[in-house]
C-alpha cells in the first residue's frame, strides 16, 4: 500500500495503520497488504516501531525518519544497507531513495550518541553491549546473522554484514565481554576512526575487557576500522585475520588534519590512503594482538593517536600493508608499543615516532609471560605454551622508523630489520636508539644509510576558511647556516640524537645533516660498544630531489642525498667502547672521538687513514679522546 504522510503523523491516512507507539512493541506494519510500503517525493514516515517489511519504496525527495532520541537502521536479507551521510564532514546518516525488497525490516533503536571535539556521532550497531550485558534497546539485531550465541558475557559465531555507512558491528561499552568466531564484513564509507564511527568492532570504558578470538573482518571503505579501542578499555584481538581496503573519498572533502574530520593520512607524512586497520584512543588504553593477521592496503596497520599513555602490543602477528604506502604502527602520546615474534611487510615505514617508545625484539617465553601478567591478557598456560618462540622480522618497501617527534626504539633479540631507504630517519627530533646484536639482531639498509638526521621537511597544514587544510609546500632552505655561537658541538643535549649500537656488525653511513640556527643545533652523539661498523659517520648538507614539494610530490619526502662537510650546528660525536672497530669508508666530520682501550679505527684493507684534529695531522690511538673539527679521510 502506499504511505502519504503530509507531517509527523501518519496513522490517521492508513486503513491498516502504522502505529506511532513507543519502540519496541511490536509492529503493525506486518498487517498491511503484503507487507510493502511506498513514500513519495516530500513525504515523510516517521518510525516509531522496528517494522518488518517485503518491500520499501523511498523516492526523491521522500524521507524515512525515528522519533528524537531514536535511530533508523534498514535491513535487507540481514544485511544493513540503504544509509549514507548527508553531508561531507557531517555526522548524520539517513535511508537514501531507492526500492529495496526481500527480508525488509526497519529497526528502531535508542540513540548511542557519542560527542566528539565539539561533534556529535550517532551510533547504529548491530550488538551493544554495557555491564548490563546486552541491550536490545540499542541493538539491531536484524543485522546480526548465522548462528550466533548471545549471551550478557559472550558472542559466539556473530556474523555482521553492511553495504551502508557508518553501521558499527559491535560496540562495548564498560563491560567484560567475549567475541568467539565473529565473521565481520562492512563496506561503504565510515566517517571517523578517532571515536570508532563506522567501525567493525568498538570498545571503551576503564571497565572494559572486550577479547576477540577467531574473528574475521573484511572492511573496505573510508576510514572502515576494523577495531577501535577508546577509553581506558583492554582489548585482546587473538588468532584472528583482519583486513581494510580503500574508499573513496566524497567528491568535496578536503584534507585536513582537523581530527573530527579528518578521513584521510595527511600526505606530509609521506604516504597517503583513507583507511587504517586499528586505532588505539584515550588514555591509558591497551590494545594487544596475538597470533593475528591484520593488514591494511594504506595508511596504518596499528595505530595509536588523540590518546595518551596508550599500550599498543604484537605478540607473534603478522602486519602488513598491501598497498603502496603506510606504516606498520604511529607512536603518539606517550605511547608505549611492544612487538614480539612480529613479521612485518610495510611499503613506507615501520613506525612513525610522534612521542612514545617502541620495541621489536623475540616471542621468548619470559618475554611473552611477562606481558601476560603486566597486560592481563588472560592467555592461559595452554595458550602459552602454542605460542612459538619468535623473532621479529620487518621489511620495509622504504623507511624503517621515522621521527617527526621525540621518542625512542629499542631492538634486540634476533629482529631483522632491513629496508631499502634509511633505517631510522630522525626529522630534527630528541630521538634514542638502542640496538643490541648479542642475539643476532640485525640492521640491513639497502641505500647503505643506517641512520638520517634531517630537518624536519613536514610542510604542516594551512590555515583556509578556518579549516586546517593540508595544502602546505615544503621548500628546501638555501644558503649556509648561521653558526650559533653557543651550542657545544662536543657534548651530549636532551634535544639530540643519541644512538648506541652493541655486539653487531653494521655496514652503512651515518649523516647528521641538521642546519640548525644562530640559537642551537643538534647532535648525533654514536656509540658504538663491542661493534664492527664499516661505513661513514659524518656531519652533513643533505637536499631532497626536488626543491619544492607539494602534495603531488610526498613521496620525496624523507628522501636525501648527502654531502660530507663540516658541522656548523650538527656536531657529530662518536665512542668507540668495547672491542668496537670501524672500518671507515669515506670522508668522515667528527666534533668528537673517543677510541676505547681494546677499540680500533682503520681504513679498508689496502687504503689509508689519515686524520687531522683543527687541521694538525693526528695520529688517532687506542685510549684516547679527540675533540675539535675531526677529519678522517680514506686514501
Amino acid at each position: 500500500m502506499r504511505i502519504r504522510p503530509r507531517n509527523l503523523t501518519i496513522a490517521a491516512t492508513l486503513a491498516l495503520s502504522l502505529a506511532l507507539t513507543t519502540p519496541g512493541t511490536a509492529s503493525a506494519a506486518a498487517a498491511t497488504a503484503g507487507g510493502k510500503v511506498t513514500i513519495g517525493s516530500g513525504e515523510t514516515w516517521v518510525v516509531s516501531q522496528t517494522t518488518k517489511l517485503s518491500a520499501l519504496t523511498l523516492a526523491e525527495g521522500g524521507t524515512i525518519s525515528a522519533p528524537a532520541g531514536y535511530s533508523l537502521t534498514l535491513t535487507v536479507n540481514g544485511v544493513e544497507t540503504g544509509q549514507k551521510l548527508t553531508a561531507t564532514g557531517g555526522t548524520d546518516a539517513a535511508i537514501v531513495a531507492g526500492t529495496y525488497r526481500g527480508d525488509v525490516v526497519v529497526t528502531v533503536t535508542e540513540q548511542n550518541a557519542i560527542t566528539y571535539q565539539g561533534l556529535t556521532f550517532p551510533f547504529r550497531q548491530a550488538l551493544y553491549v554495557d555491564a548490563t550485558g546486552v541491550v536490545k534497546a540499542k541493538s539491531v539485531s536484524a543485522a546480526i546473522n548465522g548462528s550466533a550465541t548471545i549471551t550478557g558475557s559472550s558472542a559466539r559465531n556473530l556474523k555482521i554484514q553492511s553495504t551502508g555507512e557508518v553501521f558499527n558491528g559491535v560496540y562495548v561499552n564498560d563491560a567484560d565481554y567475549d567475541l568467539v568466531d565473529p565473521t565481520i564484513s562492512l563496506k561503504g564509507n565510515g566517517r571517523s576512526d578517532f571515536v570508532g564511527y563506522g567501525s567493525a568492532i568498538t570498545a571503551t570504558g576503564d571497565d572494559t575487557t572486550l577479547v576477540v578470538d577467531g574473528a574475521r573482518i573484511d572492511n573496505k571503505g573510508v576510514v572502515r576500522t576494523a577495531v577501535v579501542a577508546d577509553g581506558g578499555s583492554n582489548v585482546i584481538v587473538k588468532n584472528s585475520k583482519i583486513h581494510t581496503a580503500d574508499g573513496t573519498l566524497p567528491s568535496d572533502y578536503v584534507s585536513t588534519v582537523n581530527l573530527p574530520y579528518m578521513e584521510d593520512m595527511p600526505w606530509m607524512l609521506g604516504a597517503t590512503g583513507t583507511v587504517r586497520a586499528t586505532n588505539l584512543l584515550g588514555a591509558n588504553t591497551q590494545a594487544s594482538y596475538i597470533n593475528s593477521q591484520v593488514s591494511s592496503e594504506s595508511w596504518g596497520v596499528l595505530s595509536t593517536d588523540g590518546g595518551s599513555d596508550m599500550k599498543l602490543t604484537s605478540i607473534n602477528s603478522d602486519l602488513a600493508i598491501t598497498g603502496k604506502g603506510g606504516y606498520g604502527s604511529y607512536v603518539i602520546g606517550n605511547a608505549t608499543e611492544e612487538f614480539l615474534g612480529t613479521t612485518m611487510n610495510v611499503a613506507t615505514y615501520a613506525a612513525i615516532n610522534r612521542g612514545g617508545s617502541v620495541h621489536y625484539g623475540d616471542s621468548s617465553r619470559a618475554a611473552v609471560k611477562s606481558l601476560n601478567s603486566s597486560l592481563s591478557l588472560g592467555l592461559t598456560a595452554k595458550e602459552l605454551q602454542s605460542l612459538a618462540q619468535r623473532r621479529t622480522v620487518i621489511n620495509s618497501k622504504k623507511f624503517g622508523v621515522m621521527w617527526h617527534g621525540a621518542g625512542t626504539v629499542d631492538i634486540d633479540g634476533g629482529t631483522v630489520l632491513n629496508t631499502a631507504q634509511a633505517a631510522f630517519l630522525n626529522k630534527g627530533q630528541a630521538v634514542g636508539i638502542t640496538v643490541d646484536g648479542s642475539q643476532g639482531a640485525s640492521v640491513n639498509a639497502k641505500n647503505g644509510v643506517i641512520l638520517q638526521v634531517i630537518e624536519d621537511d613536514d610542510p604542516g597544514p594551512v590555515m583556509v576558511n578556518g579549516q586546517l587544510v593540508n595544502a602546505g609546500v615544503y621548500t628546501e632552505p638555501t644558503g649556509e647556516p648561521a653558526k650559533s655561537s653557543t651550542f657545544d658541538l662536543t657534548a651530549a643535549h636532551s634535544s639530540d640524537t643519541v644512538a648506541t649500537f652493541s655486539d653487531i656488525s653494521l655496514k652503512g653511513d651515518f649523516y647528521n645533516a641538521i642546519r640548525g640556527s644562530a640559537s642551537s643545533g643538534k647532535n648525533l652523539i654514536l656509540t658504538l660498544d663491542g661493534t664492527k661498523l664499516t661505513g661513514v659517520v659524518t656531519s652533513s648538507e643533505s637536499h631532497h630531489a626536488v626543491s619544492t614539494i607539494t602534495s603531488a610530490d610526498y613521496e620525496q619526502l624523507g628522501v636525501v642525498t648527502n654531502t660530507a662537510e663540516a658541522a656548523v650546528n650538527n656536531g657529530v660525536v662518536v665512542d668507540l667502547s668495547g672491542c668496537s672497530t670501524w672500518t671507515v669508508t669515506g670522508t668522515s666530520y667528527l666534533t668528537k672521538l673517543t677510541i676505547g682501550a681494546k677499540a680500533s679505527i682503520a681504513a679498508p684493507k689496502g687504503k689509508k687513514l689519515t686524520a687531522t684534529v683543527d687541521g694538525v695531522t693526528t695520529t688517532l690511538k687506542a685510549g684516547a679522546t679527540y675533540t675539535g673539527a675531526i677529519v678522517l679521510r680514506v686514501k
